[in-house]
């Protein structure tokens, strides 16, 4: 986990990516921001990682302004959150993108940066 972090955060800004990446015990939710291309070669170089798992895609859209533009890749522990944040987004009070809209993920990733939850280096 440190080492994709370390990796995330060295190599992002050459090529302008900013994101999140979310871990719970068993799930990494990650947001890419960045141009068309650099998300595209970037996600597809993930998929191809063997340390990968069942990489889904929940979301994928053109955005006006980057949420994480201050962050090469911040990081949340989201099993340290309060029960009510889940479960205001999800069926359960445990993250579970694929039971809900990637946009409700979204949605929850960007509470966490209005409620200060989010850790590591901030840009």
């Amino acid at each position: 986990m440190n080492s994709i972090l370390e990796q995330s955060r060295k190599n992002n800004p050459a090529l302008g990516i900013t994101g999140l990446l979310c871990v719970s015990e068993d799930l990494f939710i990650q947001v890419i921001e960045g141009g068309r291309d650099e998300v595209c070669d970037l996600f597809n170089a993930i998929v191809r990682d063997q340390r990968h798992q069942q990489v889904r895609l929940l979301i994928y859209e053109e955005i006006e302004v980057r949420q994480f533009g201050n962050w090469t890749m911040a990081q949340v522990n989201i099993t340290k959150l309060n029960p009510s944040m889940l479960l205001k987004y999800f069926k359960r009070a445990e993250l579970d993108p694929f039971s809900s809209s990637g946009k409700a993920t979204l949605a929850l990733l960007s509470d966490l940066i209005a409620t200060g939850a989010i850790i590591g280096h901030r840009d």
